[in-house]
């Protein structure tokens, strides 16, 4: 982790443009546009054999994780650049839920075993918690324990369970938070692949019917370590929204540059220039806000939750807006299946969703600011 009491620096390192390098190559070789479109046609959207060679191979999978257990000792930003790049590409893994969400609350916690198994790509993990679920609204309790120790309840809608080995489930019981450690194939628990808008990240419900499970922190303990999954996870989601955004324009661009009309290249026109330019103008505050909130992760700033505010309030829909974009100036070619512009509409539009709304952020950052709310007239 970098000082926390210094300047916030925007700006990629040699050694982040040397991963984006590595990521990109290999999402290019293995996560072409049209092995992502027939993938989604079928029963199993996730890429298992692209998952390897992320986590393991390439070791993005551990990069928040020290040295010593395993993992790369990296930070936060290099994680960021990973989901730049899988924004980009759309790619069907589970890196937000496993190598983000629960591999953070697993470092909270200090579950070595556990983090050791993920950060080697042995294994993968998911936070059962609602992936609409936003930072600072409190300890998720649908799941509660029993007398014997056993996990009941349901949770819907969770981000990367369907291949994840471990759950980490959140549950309230006679003394209080905690957050446990769940084995995917452990006898009482369901899970169930639910419809959802992004192809690429599919969601499932679980169900636990006396379920046994080990707890890895209870108390303010479990508390914080969920407080700080989520918290990571908006502010680093905003970079894999940046991704996108970066995605729909310069595939768009390229399109205009090479689509004709009155015997003109279409991205002549003044029209469409403009509304490139301002594209191209969000994009740029949004990758400002993004790499702030990355930066001030890594560094365990106190301006955390303004910066991660900030960062999903913006960046959520300067992604929508690049991806609408993109299907609208593609033309009739944008609305058809066979492009892979409609994949970026819906993980940009689920993406908005995810870990809180814009308006879910921006009620947040008015707070964290001290601004009062408007006087109804």
């Amino acid at each position: 982790m970098t000082d926390a009491t210094g300047p916030a620096d925007l700006l990629y390192s040699e050694v982040e443009e040397e991963l984006r390098s590595s990521v990109r190559a290999l999402l290019a070789d293995h996560c072409p546009p049209e092995a992502i479109l027939a993938r989604c046609e079928g029963p199993a959207p996730y890429d298992p054999a692209l998952w390897r060679k992320l986590a393991a191979d390439l070791g993005a999978a551990g990069l928040q994780v020290p040295e010593a257990l395993g993992g790369a000792g990296a930070s936060l930003r290099e994680t960021a650049v990973v989901l730049e790049e899988l924004g980009r590409s759309a790619a069907p893994v589970p890196f937000l839920g496993s190598a983000v969400l629960a591999t953070t609350a697993l470092l909270a916690c200090g579950a070595e075993e556990l983090l050791s198994a993920l950060a080697g790509g042995e294994r993968t993990a998911a936070l059962a918690v609602p992936l609409s679920t936003a930072p600072g609204t409190g300890f998720p309790a649908t799941v509660r324990v029993d007398g014997a120790g056993t996990l009941n309840g349901r949770i819907t809608s969770v981000a990367d369970a369907l291949v994840a080995d471990v759950l980490l489930v959140p549950a309230a019981g006679p003394d209080g938070a905690a957050l446990y450690a769940v084995e995917a194939a452990a006898a009482g628990l369901a899970v169930a692949r639910r419809t959802s808008l992004d192809l690429t990240r599919p969601l499932a419900d679980l169900a636990l019917t006396g379920v046994p499970a080990r707890a890895v922190a209870v108390g303010a303990d479990a508390e914080e370590a969920v407080r700080q999954a989520l918290l990571t996870g908006a502010g680093l989601l905003a970079s894999e929204q940046l991704g996108i955004a970066e995605w729909c324009l310069s595939t768009t661009v390229a399109y205009l540059k090479d689509r004709t009309q009155f015997a003109r290249p279409v991205g002549s026109f003044q029209a469409l220039k403009h509304r490139l330019a301002d594209l191209w103008l969000e994009i740029v505050g949004a990758r400002a806000a993004a790499r702030y909130a990355a930066d001030v992760l890594a560094r365990g700033d106190a301006d955390a939750e303004v910066a991660v505010a900030v960062a999903q309030a913006h960046c959520g829909a300067v992604a929508v807006r690049a991806a609408e974009e993109c299907v609208q100036l593609h033309g009739g070619i944008g609305m058809t299946w066979e492009h892979p512009a409609h994949l970026y509409l819906k993980r940009a539009k689920a993406d908005q969703i995810a870990l809180g709304t814009p308006g879910t952020h921006r009620a947040a950052l008015a707070r964290l600011v001290d601004l009062p709310a408007p006087v109804a007239g």
